[in-house]
């Protein structure tokens, strides 16, 4: 246990608090703090009630801290960019999850940052925070590739909204992380660019959870605090449940997607990767907001979390999925399932059960929106077989010329009418709980790419919701399992209360891979 005397130290800060401690090994569950153990408020260092090492790099902090410290001139830019990218260094070449590191340019950035928080010019609360982008997401002047070799020298000649924002904000971009080809796959794999290597076995190649593999990899690796990722159907939820992440799925409109390579117009939302729903929250209130360049984003009234982040679940009531649902969900995954939400129950949430109007395996099966807009972007990339692309990005993109008019609209009549039903069914439930996918993360060897691990998270996109993915257990050989809260479209602050009341509670969060 952490001593009362760290406990008050770490609380006046008259250690640095990147003394920072890291559990590296994963307790049994009778060693969890119990939903109603004290816990310290004020830093990261206090949510620990094991302790694994005591350590002095800086790239362990979590994002939140990081900018705590930064901000309070105890720790400079300059000391976490080159412990982030000496890290980088030492893992990349067997983790792969950087398509371009921008070494150079981040330190310069933070000497600048450095420079300006010193002479009291800072721009706002994390500045001087370094940050990996998905190479989704342009840059002017650097190469966003989609994760297409076909790409490897496309030059962006317009920077995303979302990292303009960032970059206003005073962050540090690290460099550009590797996804599945064209943003078109929940798995994480890439045939031609490279499959990044899942941390958290290291002797075996499991799925790092796509498309947003690289962000995943990234940050569970401790070589980016934080990342941007993209979720079309799952794509920043599925690698945060194989990766032991934080990841929030945004409603269309909350996050401007100008700049942003797409995949389907419709339904892609770009969020925040994380370690924790603390992270996750700061990083979406930054990026949320109305953007000219983006229709979506208008009329969309910008909602601060922060506020409510703290209140607890005492009241709210929380729908437990359907019992038809367990079916084909492994028994770790639903022991953990059952055991969040024992945890919310004891935090004082009322679990109800639900009916719901549809199975969720019946979103899979309504492609045709994504398809269809997957061919409209890139299906002339797909019709040409000079070109190499993933054999199975190729075949998802092609089945979009087949999409006729007909099937088009009537999918978007399904999707309306579906949302609506659901709507009725959560009517006085704060939040849907399901597990994010049905497995920990497997091996590369079995992957079946005719089969998507989007089963719960898929419907999410469908019905223009918003939903949080968060670590919740581990398997027997220490694979992380995840669950994923599900609120109504707009109402992310709900979706982070809850999951910010269960790490409260918890340390999953906290688990680092063996790397």
């Amino acid at each position: 246990m952490i001593t009362e005397a760290y406990r008050k130290s770490c609380e006046r800060l008259d250690n640095p608090p990147w003394l920072y401690i890291v559990t590296i090994s994963i307790p049994a569950a009778s060693s969890r703090r119990s939903p109603d153990s004290s816990i310290c408020p004020s830093s990261a260092c206090s949510e620990m009630n094991e302790i694994g090492r005591i350590a002095t790099d800086p790239s362990l902090l979590p994002a939140s801290v990081l900018a705590q410290e930064i901000a309070a001139k105890r720790l400079s830019p300059v000391d976490v960019v080159d412990a982030l990218l000496a890290r980088i260094e030492a893992l990349e070449p067997k983790l792969h999850a950087f398509v371009n590191v921008y070494g150079p340019n981040a330190r310069l950035a933070a000497e600048a940052a450095h420079k300006a928080i010193r002479a009291d010019h800072a721009i706002g609360p994390l500045h001087g925070v370094p940050i990996a982008l998905k190479d989704l997401i342009e840059l002017e002047g650097q190469v966003t590739t989609g994760g297409s070799a076909n790409w490897r020298n496309r030059r962006s000649v317009v920077t995303a909204t979302i990292a303009r924002r960032m970059i206003s904000a005073g962050m540090i971009v690290l460099g550009k992380t590797h996804t599945v080809e064209f943003a078109f796959g929940g798995w994480g794999t890439n045939q031609h660019m490279g499959t990044p290597w899942n941390p958290w076995d290291a002797t075996t190649a499991r799925t790092p959870g796509g498309s947003s593999s690289g962000s995943g990899v990234a940050v569970a690796a401790r070589m980016a605090p934080w990342a941007i990722g993209t979720d079309t159907g799952g794509s920043v939820r599925l690698p945060a449940s194989y990766c032991g992440l934080t990841g929030l799925k945004v409603t269309i409109g909350r996050i401007s997607t100008h700049g942003i390579l797409p995949l389907s117009t419709t339904l892609d939302t770009p969020g925040p990767m994380a370690r924790s729903v603390v992270d996750a929250a700061l990083l979406y209130n930054l990026l949320q907001g109305s953007d000219p360049l983006d229709p979506n984003t208008h009329g969309i009234i910008p909602a601060d979390p922060m506020p409510t982040l703290t209140r607890g679940v005492r009241g709210l009531r929380l729908g437990r999925m359907p019992a038809a649902e367990r079916e084909g969900v492994a028994a770790d995954m639903l022991a953990a399932y059952d055991r969040s939400l024992d945890v919310l129950a004891g935090l004082g949430a009322d679990i109800v059960d639900i009916a719901l109007p549809f199975r969720f395996a019946d979103c899979l099966n309504a492609q045709a929106i994504v398809q269809a807009e997957a061919y409209f972007h890139t299906g002339h990339l797909a019709e040409d077989p000079a070109l190499q692309l993933d054999g199975a990005v190729r075949r998802r993109v092609l089945g979009g010329a087949r999409v006729s008019a007909q099937d088009y609209l009537a999918t978007r009549k399904l999707q309306r009418d579906l949302k609506q039903a659901m709507y009725q069914a959560l009517d006085g439930v704060d939040a849907l709980l399901t597990p994010t996918t049905e497995t920990a993360a497997i091996r590369l060897d079995d992957v079946d790419q005719d089969k998507m691990p989007s089963r719960f998270t898929r419907f999410g996109n469908l019905l223009e919701m918003c939903a949080l993915a968060l670590p919740n257990g581990a398997t027997a050989v220490g694979l992380p399992l995840s669950l994923q809260i599900v609120c109504r479209g707009y109402d992310e602050a709900m979706a982070l209360r809850i999951g910010h009341a269960y790490q409260q509670a918890t340390d999953w969060h906290l688990q680092a891979p063996p790397t």
